[in-house]
């Protein structure tokens, strides 16, 4: 199983981004994905999942500003990012859970970069 994030980049403070994380080497639907991310010199944390029945959560620092989606069929998920801060620089993970109750899979990680 492969799964690749694009759509990151350099972005103004106020400004949007939408990532998408394709996958591959499966047919069957993930229970979960989810994105994470890492900005210099931190964990690794949390931003966003959401289940293959839709039902999703995000951190607080997000909450309102980024909105999760998927694709069950094509096993994609999406990540609108709006409003976006120089605290939200960081590398974004995707991440997806076939059949072991915790993420399994994890994606190369996309750069996203907000200018102040």
């Amino acid at each position: 199983v492969q799964l690749v994030e694009s759509g990151g980049g350099l972005v103004q403070a106020g400004g949007s981004l939408r990532l998408t994380c394709t996958t591959s080497g499966t047919d069957d639907s993930f229970n979960a994905m989810g994105w994470y991310r890492q900005a210099p010199g931190k964990d690794r944390e949390m931003v966003a999942g959401i289940s293959v029945k839709g039902t999703t959560v995000y951190a607080d620092p997000v909450k309102g500003r980024f909105a999760i989606s998927r694709d069950n069929p094509e096993n994609t998920v999406y990540l609108q990012m709006h409003s976006l801060t120089s605290a939200d620089t960081a590398i974004y993970f995707c991440a997806a859970e076939l059949d072991r109750g915790e993420y399994q899979y994890w994606g190369q990680g996309t750069q996203v970069t907000v200018s102040s």
